[in-house]
């Protein structure tokens, strides 16, 4: 880590800044893979149930909620997926928002106190 070039932290807050700043971007990355892979998951089964509503609606199909497996139609169960789908697609929308955001923070935090990532050094 590079002297301070503005006044005011220590190396050590610096470093720690620093620290938090690459913890917050990758928890921000999990919890965006988790819930692009969710929103998929989703996408599949309403594709699936989709194509049996077109033939029989009242088929009955299962469904977890809770912890407990409920039996539904296929035609109840569509809406609740859809708007499941949807509520996770904006929650990834923001979370994406805040992960470029504390990425753009992040690089101006390096600019500030001339942070350059330093090649691995090899043994």
């Amino acid at each position: 880590m590079s002297k301070s070039v503005k006044k005011g932290l220590t190396d050590q807050e610096i470093q720690a800044g620093y620290s938090r700043y690459q913890q917050e971007i990758q928890s921000l990355a999990e919890k965006v893979g988790e819930l692009e892979s969710d929103a998929e998951e989703h996408e599949l089964v309403l594709q699936t149930l989709k194509e049996v509503n077109e033939t029989n609606p009242s088929r009955p199909c299962f469904r977890m909620i809770g912890g407990v497996l409920v039996e539904r139609t296929v035609q109840d169960i569509l809406p609740a997926l859809q708007t499941n789908r949807d509520g996770i697609q904006k929650v990834l929308q923001t979370l994406v928002e805040q992960y470029k955001k504390r990425e753009e923070e992040f690089s101006t935090f390096k600019r500030e106190y001339g942070i350059v990532p330093m090649p691995p050094q090899r043994t």
